[in-house]
């Protein structure tokens, strides 16, 4: 069974930053694809970034140059820094990995408010 546990929302001002952390149970070498998504109210869940078992990194196009995503092997951790927060950026972030054996499986989801 798969395990990811988010930590690192919460609030913030516009232009401020944040890190959301998801730790991943067993070793995130048993991951092909690590992906961080956000559903703000009444929209749809969105990708956010994401990136592969060999480092490629994918953005949407509202976060470019803004946000970036990473791993830390030794952690079984991947992040997602956060940087010039913007009041669009609202919403409930998760955590989203493709495990080899185990498949596609969600965090629980983390907060992420940006408001002065």
């Amino acid at each position: 069974q798969v395990q990811l546990v988010e930590s690192g929302g919460g609030l913030v001002q516009p232009g401020g930053s944040l890190r959301l952390s998801c730790a991943v149970s067993g070793t995130i070498f048993s991951y092909n694809d690590m992906s961080w998504y956000r559903q703000a109210p009444g929209k749809e869940r969105e990708l956010v970034a994401a990136i592969t078992r060999g480092g490629s990194t994918n953005y949407a196009d509202s976060v470019k140059g803004r946000f970036t995503i990473s791993t830390d092997n030794a952690k079984n951790t991947v992040y997602l820094q956060m940087n010039s927060l913007k009041p669009e950026d609202t919403a409930v972030y998760y955590c989203n990995a493709i495990h080899t054996f185990w498949g596609n499986s969600w965090g629980q989801g983390t907060q992420v408010t940006v408001s002065s």
